[in-house]
């Protein structure tokens, strides 16, 4: 099947089927997964992951407009997807609302998520969700775990794909087009652009839960349906509620969600003390649930309670499995390889900072927006300038938003300023040229 890319691919195949190869399968991957699935295309999801099913990451997600976009194109479940929080306010260090405003945002989780996800690509049965019905018209879904890329080569008209199991198996598949969906460390992206590098920038994120129920009054009122912040020098924490076990939304058993972020200098004893975890392993990116040396830990509880409002310590301090996430930038200069043959989507394309609230609903405006190429929709020089041009503005914001929380003093108006320029929706944003330029 010839596929190139010189034109609109709609235009060279019409309405021919296509077989996708999606390295990564994570929310990136089967959100491209289901969006041309629903195309009719051929898919095949090839996950490093030597389990079956990814694990709970523990993670909350600000669902964006590109995010519940993606579940109401593609989500053929009918349960709810987030927790509504109908106010922002920010708090001094003595707990006291300090400044609020009335804005309504809806947050998930990224089990649920990721297990609705499954439900509709390849019927994944789980407590989180019901499986629909399949629907005639859509792709063949192939989900294929423990396949570590290894390279991937042009064959015919086609790209075959190379893997390697843990175990030491090797196999291949063949593919119309790659699609690299395998988040900010990206294999696909660092067999493409070797001297593009994921590096660290100067802090973490120290991440974790605390059932509702289990926070004391004081800070269910200040987290409950309200998106919670607190600033000072070098320190940022939020909270908000999400989904609880098995993606409940019953009130009491959601979770209170935070995100504190705090300086590690690199190099700093401090860095390789968090990121070293409790059996003794230095850690690059993540030390997941569970993982963190307890010693270590017990530091970071014992500075929440004297830097951070009463509340904010609290849901630190009592959360059970707390993980820990540097803070990283990466940016691949195009999105597209070898004609066409190959695609770079979310994290893998750009990894954003977490300030950005925005990883998310890039992977899932670069699936809807990559299906609508390939439909023939839009034309190439959209879809790129689109695609491009969203991963060079809020990466560049992400960065500015990074240093002035961690690196600056500034007044608090500031940093309001900061987040609500972030949570103007994508289609209201004007790029500047730089950002387009293909």
């Amino acid at each position: 099947m010839a596929v190139y890319l010189s034109q609109s691919l709609a235009e060279s195949q019409g309405s021919k089927k296509l077989h996708f190869v999606i390295v990564g399968g994570s929310l990136g991957g089967l959100a491209t997964g289901l969006a041309l699935k629903a195309l009719g295309h051929d898919t095949t999801i090839l996950e490093r992951n030597p389990a079956p099913l990814l694990q709970d990451q523990g993670a909350g997600i600000v669902a964006g407009g590109d995010t519940l976009e993606l579940f109401k194109r593609y989500n053929r479940v009918d349960r709810p997807i987030a927790v509504s929080s109908a106010r922002r306010q920010y708090l001094d260090k003595e707990g006291n609302i300090i400044h609020r405003e009335e804005m309504v945002q809806n947050m998930t989780s990224w089990d649920l998520a990721y297990y609705l996800m499954r439900a509709n690509y390849d019927g994944i049965e789980s407590p989180y969700c019901d499986v629909p019905d399949p629907v005639p018209e859509h792709g063949k879904a192939t989900h294929l775990h423990d396949r570590q890329v290894t390279g991937f080569e042009e064959e015919s008209d086609g790209i075959r794909v190379y893997w390697k199991k843990s175990k030491g198996e090797e196999g291949s598949i063949y593919g119309d087009i790659l699609i690299g969906a395998d988040g900010p460390s990206s294999t696909v992206r660092k067999i493409l652009e070797p001297d593009v590098e994921r590096k660290y920038s100067g802090y973490c994120a120290l991440r974790g839960t605390l059932i509702e129920s289990e926070a004391s009054e004081s800070a269910r009122e200040a987290f409950t349906n309200r998106f919670t912040f607190f600033h000072c020098p070098g320190i940022q924490i939020l909270a908000y509620l999400i989904p609880g076990k098995d993606g409940t939304v019953e009130p009491g058993q959601r979770l209170i969600n935070f995100v504190y972020y705090t300086n590690f200098p690199e190099g700093s004893p401090e860095l390789e003390e968090i990121m070293t975890d409790r059996d003794g392993r230095r850690r690059q990116i993540t030390v997941p649930p569970g993982a963190i040396n307890p010693d270590a830990w017990e530091k970071q509880r014992q500075l929440a309670r004297e830097r951070l409002p009463p509340q904010f310590a609290e849901i630190v301090c009592g959360t059970k499995k707390p993980f820990v996430q540097a803070v990283t930038d990466v940016l691949t200069p195009q999105n597209e390889y070898l004609n066409g043959k190959v695609v770079l989507i979310g994290d893998a394309l750009a990894g954003f900072r977490p300030h950005t609230v925005a990883s998310t609903s890039q992977a899932a405006f670069d699936a809807m927006l990559y299906a609508d190429y390939i439909s023939g929709k839009i034309s190439k020089e959209e879809w790129k300038k689109q695609t491009v041009g969203f991963a060079r503005y809020i990466h560049k914001r992400g960065v500015d938003m990074g240093v002035r929380s961690q690196h600056q003093d500034l007044p608090l108006e500031e940093h309001i300023n900061d987040r609500n320029r972030a949570s103007v929706p994508r289609e209201q944003e004007v790029y500047p040229e730089w950002a387009t330029v293909i």
